[in-house]
């Protein structure tokens, strides 16, 4: 077959993007490559993403070293693909000067590593540090035959699963019978153990000393208490080890470098411009979610069972929202210097936390969507965004934004606005406390919103009454509000 060179260019991810960093090649000189499969993946402004490659081909030069800044539309590599008589005919046979003079280009130009070297000479890695990383592509083939990817070997660089790995296990006829085994086995473990799967307290062992019970004795379900609060997005990840300089390398040393990634970058430029921009007022109110929290504990058992996730306190906090933007449009806003412009879309931006940054990925038209599709969103979102896998579609056009700063414990906050937005919205832990209801005292569920607000729009009038919209939703919600 006659094959042909062609150039890789860096594609424009997003209409405001200009430039990229190489993060890491995926393909090095010499492997094959499918249409759709990864070939590098690539740091932005905004979001972590991979660059798919659009035919069938043979990898080639690397261009561009990992990183390395790029500009869009500028070359990262070469690949070798199949051509027709009439292209193969005009290919010009190079030179061996000029073989020599691109041996020599790709040697310099291309970035080894220890890893490289140990795949090209066919030792395995054992710590496979990209086996838990798949691309969109392997993800919805797995779905689609209803795989177990834990279960296929991948054969990718670090032990990356590739699409021709999937498509090889479905035709050696395999299923997903070992992580049913794997999750039956998990079942009795915990059915044996007394304690209901996935509780906080699941393992504590009690002391032997501790009410006469015996060691090893698990702590009973009535005896730990139910969690008041489970956002679903909870940190569960290792944290990252970021690249650092050490100064000096001596035992010694009182300091050291970490690097600025283009993530961080981009915070730090947009909350310096929106605290220098933007005059922050801020203000709080507290909610009596008692209601809510019984209502949840209701639903999520069956919502889980149904959905396969979780029901979580955001989804609910965030249609409270929603409702209250639309009597109060002007929340909804955002300054242009001699013109405030109201957005009619209620797109929503969501504050996810990762080890590393802090990106708001946005739901967009919040207000079409009842409880169960702002649950899902949010599911869906902060999965994406513990994986990495956020475009950055999914980080443009919000308008309002809401940040559950109570999945880690906080009572009160005072955010910074989501610059250019007008407004930013933080709901806190859900704790019981003391409260008086015609003059008796009672235990309620109560937590604070706090609200950050530029005063060039809104004033403290406006603010107390969309505070108290949203309060009265939260408070609204019955045992008989449905989710869907």
């Amino acid at each position: 077959m006659s094959m042909k060179w062609i150039e890789v260019i860096m594609p424009q991810l997003a209409e405001s993007l200009v430039s990229a960093t190489i993060a890491k090649w995926l393909k090095k000189p010499g492997d094959r490559v499918e249409q759709y499969e990864p070939i590098c993946e690539v740091i932005t402004d905004k979001v972590n993403a991979e660059i798919p490659s659009t035919v069938d081909g043979i990898m080639g030069d690397l261009l561009v070293e990992e990183g390395t800044t790029i500009a869009v539309g500028e070359a990262i590599c070469r690949m070798q693909v199949a051509a027709s008589d009439e292209e193969a005919a005009e290919q010009v046979t190079p030179t061996t000067q000029q073989q020599n003079e691109a041996q020599g280009h790709v040697q310099q130009r291309t970035s080894y590593t220890p890893a490289a070297d140990a795949a090209s000479t066919g030792v395995h890695d054992p710590n496979q540090p990209m086996r838990n990383r798949y691309s969109p592509a392997v993800q919805s083939l797995a779905a689609e035959h209803g795989l177990n990817l834990q279960n296929i070997q991948g054969s990718g660089a670090g032990g990356r699963i590739t699409r021709k790995d999937v498509l090889a296990f479905v035709a050696q006829g395999g299923n997903t019978g070992a992580a049913s085994v794997q999750s039956s086995a998990a079942a009795g473990q915990h059915a044996s153990s007394g304690v209901p799967s996935g509780s906080p307290f699941s393992g504590l062992n009690r002391g032997n000393g501790d009410l006469g019970a015996s060691a090893g004795e698990t702590v009973p379900a009535a005896d730990a208490g139910v969690p008041v609060r489970h956002s679903g997005i909870h940190l569960t990840e290792s944290p990252k080890i970021p690249q650092i300089e050490v100064e000096g390398g001596g035992q010694g040393r009182s300091e050291y470098f970490i690097d600025v990634t283009p993530v961080r970058n981009a915070i730090a430029r947009n909350m310096r411009q929106s605290v220098s921009e933007i005059p922050h007022a801020w203000t709080m109110i507290e909610v009596d979610v008692t209601n809510l929290v019984m209502l949840r504990n209701k639903l999520k058992d069956e919502f889980k069972r149904k959905e396969g996730i979780n029901l979580t306190y955001l989804s609910f906090m965030m249609k409270g929202v929603v409702n209250a933007i639309k009597d109060y449009p002007i929340m909804n806003s955002v300054w242009a210097v001699d013109k405030i412009i109201v957005k009619r879309d209620i797109n929503l931006s969501m504050a996810v936390g990762t080890e590393d940054s802090v990106l708001t990925p946005v739901i967009k038209h919040a207000d079409q969507r009842n409880i169960a599709g702002l649950a899902r969103e949010i599911d869906d979102l902060a999965r994406k965004t513990r994986e990495g896998t956020l475009k950055l579609d999914h980080m443009q056009g919000g308008t309002f934004t809401v940040n559950n700063t109570g999945s880690f414990g906080s009572i009160l906050s005072q955010p910074i606005i989501n610059y250019p937005q007008a407004a930013i919205l933080t709901f806190e832990s859900i704790v019981k406390k003391p409260v008086v209801i015609n003059d008796m005292i009672a235990v309620r569920s109560m937590a604070n919103l706090c609200l950050s607000l530029d005063h060039r729009i809104l004033d403290g009038v406006i603010c107390g009454r969309f505070l108290q919209r949203v309060k009265e939703n939260l408070e609204g919600y019955t045992m008989d509000t449905k989710v869907y």
